[in-house]
């Protein structure tokens, strides 16, 4: 194992950044590949974003390698020397260890030979909110790099170690969550009749979400709703309340389905508020679309990994959680595959979870082996 990448990737776990606040950790890519003489460097790129570029020559393809640059708003468990010192925050998906293996092509690219064609290591900002992607996408800066392909991959906690997971099509859920704000009237809680509660509104929405639910998810109509957070009044017991919160966060397979839920969710928000008469309001965020894999793209992945001797493992069904590379995947040809972090590893965003350092040299092969396909085709 390369012990530079395992530096980096330890002092970018040390000092975690949330979604659009990763400057310190955007600094420490770009001092790093500094040393391996990109072609150019930019930075600021819909946010935090920076490109790394490597130019071999006036024609030829363009490939992307994206990796993200956020952590997680969650408190570290773990009590190694490398924990996180920023209290509250943490790297629970492992974006440090797609950090270092992304920088570390910077070492092999500086040597390359390749006779043509461009290579761009993008560090992406707020992927965990899904705003990153879509924001990069958004500015010229990135744009006018005119990518040809854009490839990722993301630790997957669960699958054998080393294991290369591939599916082309849907790769992973389409995502979107919402709040349902209900606001009725406030009244003394021995005249309930005096008020309008929106309690029962809340009981009755959860109930109807739950039919709206296919939660087999080897169906093409998967659909998943989880609700995240319900918020009712206060431990004022002399007051019947007003005002009600209800956070949902749900998943599908294609966006067009995700259409069809939003719709329905919105027709038994005026139902029920209205039989209750409620006033009511919902605001959608944190969208992921669907990432959907480039089938050429993923033949390319099974190339390497046979190529590499690495092990294969082709799935039947999406992965459930959300991934912003879906803005990628929306534009260009571009495939997101998983490594496998081991069995018994503990699970993304679990407060003791803590990237693989033996992974960065598996994906840095892979990595080298889809640019190497690419570049001397």
């Amino acid at each position: 194992m390369n012990d530079v990448l395992i530096s980096l990737r330890k002092e970018l776990h040390t000092y975690p950044e949330v979604s659009g606040k990763e400057n310190d950790t955007a600094k420490r890519i770009v001092e790093f590949v500094q040393d391996y003489r990109p072609t150019n460097i930019i930075e600021n790129i819909g946010g935090e974003g920076v490109a790394i570029v490597y130019e071999f020559g006036d024609n030829g393809p363009t490939v992307v390698i994206r990796c993200e640059l956020d952590a997680l708003p969650i408190l570290e468990e773990n009590t190694f020397e490398h924990r996180s010192k920023n209290k509250g925050v943490s790297h629970k998906c492992g974006h440090d260890g797609h950090m270092a293996i992304v920088a570390g092509l910077s070492i092999w690219l500086a040597e390359a030979q390749f006779k043509n064609g461009k290579v761009v290591l993008l560090f992406q900002p707020a992927e965990e909110t899904g705003k990153g992607a879509a924001n990069m996408l958004a500015d010229v800066k990135f744009t006018s790099l005119a990518p040809d392909y854009v490839f990722a991959l993301h630790n997957l906690p669960g699958q054998k170690l080393h294991f290369i997971v591939v599916k082309p099509g849907y790769f992973t859920a389409t995502v979107q969550s919402l709040c349902i704000q209900l606001k009725g009237k406030k009244a003394h809680a021995s005249e309930p009749e005096n008020g309008v509660n929106p309690s029962l509104a809340v009981a009755e929405l959860i109930q109807v979400f739950s039919s709206f639910a296919n939660p087999n998810f080897e169906s093409n109509d998967f659909s998943l709703l989880t609700p995240i957070c319900i918020n009712i009044g206060k431990k004022t017991y002399g007051i019947s309340p007003e005002n009600a919160e209800l956070h949902y966060t749900i998943r599908t397979w294609s966006g067009q389905l995700m259409s069809e839920l939003e719709d329905k969710i919105k027709d038994a928000v005026d139902v029920v508020a209205k039989k209750y008469q409620l006033s009511h309001n919902i605001d959608w965020f944190e969208f992921f679309p669907t990432s959907e894999n480039n089938a050429l793209c993923v033949e390319l992945v099974e190339k390497v990994t046979t190529q590499k001797g690495f092990d294969l493992k082709k799935m039947n069904t999406p992965l459930r959680f959300g991934e912003d590379f879906g803005w990628f995947s929306q534009h260009y040809n571009s495939a997101i595959f998983g490594l496998g972090a081991g069995e018994q590893h503990p699970s993304l965003h679990h407060a003791d979870y803590d990237f693989p350092d033996e992974l960065i040299d598996t994906g840095i092969a892979m990595f080298k082996g889809l640019i190497t396909e690419i570049l001397e085709d």
